[in-house]
Order: C-alpha cells, then structure tokens, then sequence
C-alpha cells in the first residue's frame, strides 16, 4: 500500500541547533494555545462529518479542509518541537499548507464513503490503537496530555525518547542520526495514518508498516515531494546518514480551500459555544430530573444516611465548611436546611447547629472528630481527631444552639441559613464517648427548577449560536488559491 490517502513528508534541516531544542517548549507555547482551540474546533465538526458521513456518504469539504489543516499544523509544530526536532524554522500560523516548511501532511479528500463503516471504525481501528500503545507507550496522542500541549498529536513514550536521545546526541556532537530520524518520521507517519482513519477522513485501512525516511510513497513509488513536483529524485547536499531530501515544490494548476482568520475564528467560537451548550443542557436535564423524581415526601432534596463516627465525644464539620450569604439569597437558592441522624447505638443522639465560634468555644479541649472530607457516596468521612476531655456541660443545657433536637430513634433539625459561618455538632446526648450516627443532609432548593430551565434555554441558545456561527464560514464560497495538492491540502 504505497499511496495511502494519508501521507506525511518531513525534511529535516542539513544543519539542526545544538541547544535550541531545550527551550522549544517555551517558544511553541503560542502554537500549543491555538491549537488546545482547533482541536476543540476539530472535535466539533468531526461529529458533524461523522452524522453527514452516516446519511449522505460524503465528508464535507470545508470541514474536510479545516480538519485536514488542523492535523497539518500540529505536525508541523510537532516535527519544530518533540514529535521530531527536525526543522528551526519556527512553523507557520497557518491552517494551509506551505510549500517549502520542511514539514508537510497531505490528505486525499475521497470522493465518497461509507455510511455504515464510520459506526465501526473505532472497533475496527482498536488492533492499531493497541499497537500503537505497546510500541509508543501511549505515544504520540490522538486526544488530550495533561500538563503538556492540550489536544495535540504528538510524541510520548517510545518517540519522545527518541527524540530524547537525539536531542542528548544533538547537543553534545551538533549531529542528527540520520537513521534515527527516519525511525522517528516513521513513527509519527503510522500515527496521523491511524489518525486520518479514526477520524473518518478515509475508508482505507491503515496499514501495519512502519515506513521509516523523510518522504511518504505516492502510487509510482517515487516520494511524494517528486510526485508533487513532477521531478525525479536528484542527489542532494549530505545529512548525517543519508542524503537531505529536497523540499517539495509547487504543482501551479490545482486550487485549494483558504481559511482566512476570520473564518477559523468563527469555527473556533462556535466550537466553544456547542460545547458549552452541550454541559448546560444535560444539567438543566438533570437538575428538572432530580427536581421532579429526586425529592422525598417533605420536598427536600436530601442525600442517603451514611455512617460517621468518633471515639471521642463529638463530631462536628469544620469551622469553615459552612459558610452562607444573606438570608435572602440563602433562602432562595438553598431553602430550608434539614440534617437528619439515627443514633447507631441505644444511646439518644444529640443533633445542634451553632455559630461557628461559638461551636468552636464548646468544644475547646474535648476529645472530638471534626469531618475534613467527604470523598463520595460510598467512601469513608476523612476525619481531624481532637484529643481532650469530657464537655463541661451537656449539649441541651447551651443557649448558642440555633437549632437542635435529640432523642432516640430518626431525629431531624430543621434551620433557614443566614449569613455567617456555622458548625453542625453531634453528641451523645448524655454526654458520653464514642459517638455512631448514620447522618444526612437535605435542602429544599426552591429555585432548582428555575436553574434548571434557564440553563436549558441558554444552552440552547449558545447551541443555535454556535450552529449558526460554524455554519456561516463553512457554507461561505472558498477563496481559491493557487496550491500543488490534490483536495483536502
């Protein structure tokens, strides 16, 4: 399979900076913030072509071009930065292709494709994935790396060794192992092949065939730079191993797609208007859903009882976990607050809400637990141990308590937050050690169903004003512009 519709050329400098690829990261930085946004962009319009692909059996040309430049600029600050350190050339803020960057991608646009293949291909494309994770250790990414770059195609485990070791190579003798590049450039190629599959941009198989070297193979067998130039292969100025290939020139009589800026602006803002739209809708959806099924028969929105303990005399939340506003605010977003306890013993429970300082000056020198963390559901409190004595005073006998209920069997203190910092304590209510409740906390959220539907209105309004956004520069008529590609470059 020597003329793949995916096909990458990299030419890598004669002379290569010993040190500057130290600091590339630093000066890529701009390329990596525009590309965390085309990516977002990318993701967007490849569920577009993924929907236009399943019930037309055609991949949109502008969203093919803006795809294709997408995957072409992240090659190039790849191939600048550690995908390959091959070029100094600081890479071009371009989604079109440039003739003479020494790092080029060129994507066929097919004709047709199709329609029941692109809800297999991530399936069919796994043995390629899996292999790609054992040769590369998670390699060059098709998604997210956290801390580095964003959404970026680039190297990682086996190539971002190798490059490593080039640098290393690099920097001590001023020299490029030519065989070496070649590994490298054959990596990342098998890569944006699997990329250009996973993302339908073609229906041919990627196949399993690391082809090492500079310049991909056009149908004849001759590289792709001879192939677009029209020229045979002539001897070339040495780099270290092998000959420097020549850089790819320009065939005058095709034309190809221009993304102006303005236009990439428009994609990227409407990319990042659906996706929000598309995290406001689902939790209106959510917020209506629990609105109308999630409450019990008082109203309140509460959580499961769930166990706490403490060996020591009292439980109580941090000073700071309850912090609330003005009670009119309070009351319209959080209503009333409920906190309900079973005592897990035959001892009555003792349930009290308080000022947080005067909470704090009760508890001064007891033995007690204060609840640092609550890490989900299922998992145990995470607790702060206070050593100390026994309280000087049993709890009812205080005057601070804002609200509070004891007892034997389900207990439930009602209260209306008002500004300041509060503490829920929980004892024993004859004051002795060691105290077991399972406890739990509701809320009646008034406003939950008008948070609800708002958010659901403005998610769909962001949603019409991305849709609207994105479609306007892709249903606009291409500038024609001279180029030396077949469509899709």
């Amino acid at each position: 399979m020597t003329n793949y519709p995916v096909r990458l050329v990299g030419t890598p400098d004669p002379a290569v900076s010993r040190g500057l690829w130290l600091v590339k990261w630093l000066l890529a930085i701009p390329h990596y913030i525009v590309l965390a946004f085309l990516w977002l962009a990318f993701a967007v319009l490849t569920v577009v072509a993924f929907f236009a692909v399943l019930f037309t059996g055609r991949y949109p040309q502008s969203i093919f071009t803006f795809n294709t430049g997408v995957l072409r600029w992240t090659w190039r600050v790849g191939f600048y930065a550690y995908s390959a350190l091959g070029t100094d050339r600081y890479p071009p803020f371009t989604l079109t292709d440039v003739p003479d960057y020494p790092a080029r991608l060129i994507v066929d646009h097919p004709p047709r494709l199709s329609r029941g293949l692109v809800l297999v291909k991530w399936v069919l494309a796994i043995p390629h994935l899996l292999v790609l994770a054992l040769l590369l250790g998670g390699g060059p990414y098709l998604a997210d790396r956290a801390g580095d770059s964003g959404p970026y195609l680039a190297g990682g485990g086996l190539i971002g060794l190798l490059v490593l070791i080039a640098g290393v190579v690099l920097l001590f003798t001023g020299r490029y192992p030519r065989d070496l590049f070649d590994l490298i450039i054959g990596l990342n190629r098998w890569t944006y092949r699997v990329a250009g599959y996973v993302f339908l941009m073609t229906d041919e198989y990627p196949p399993f065939r690391l082809d090492t070297g500079p310049g991909d193979q056009a149908g004849n067998g001759t590289p792709v730079q001879d192939r677009l130039a029209g020229t045979t292969t002539t001897p070339q100025p040495q780099f270290v191993g092998g000959p420097d290939p020549r850089p790819p020139a320009v065939r005058p009589d095709v034309t190809a797609q221009r993304w102006s800026p303005g236009r990439v602006v428009s994609i990227i803002a409407g990319a990042l208007l659906v996706t929000i739209a598309f995290g406001l809708i689902p939790t209106g959806a959510a917020g209506l859903l629990l609105d109308r099924t999630g409450r019990d028969s008082s109203g309140y929105v509460a959580t499961d009882l769930r166990p706490f303990s403490s060996p020591g005399y009292a439980l109580s939340t941090s000073p700071d976990a309850l912090h609330f506003g003005p009670k009119w605010l309070m009351n319209r977003v959080l209503g009333d607050i409920r906190v309900t306890g079973t005592s897990a013993t035959a001892v009555p429970l003792f349930i009290g809400i308080a000022p947080a300082r005067d909470a704090s000056s009760y508890l001064d020198g007891v033995e007690h637990s204060v609840v640092a963390r609550l890490d989900g559901n299922h998992a145990d409190p995470v607790y702060q141990y206070q050593p100390g004595t026994a309280p000087a005073a049993a709890p009812d006998t205080q005057k601070f308590w804002v609200a509070s209920t004891s007892g034997t069997g389900r207990q439930s203190v009602t209260w209306q937050p008002r500004a300041g910092d509060w503490t829920v304590v929980v004892l024993n209510a004859d004051g002795s050690r060691a105290v077991q409740a399972d406890l739990g906390v509701g809320a009646t959220v008034p406003w939950l169903d008008d948070l609800s539907f708002s958010l659901i209105g403005l998610g769909l309004l962001l949603l019409l004003g991305g849709a609207v956004l994105i479609a306007l520069p892709l249903r606009n008529r291409p500038t024609p512009v001279t180029d030396h590609t077949t469509a899709g470059v």
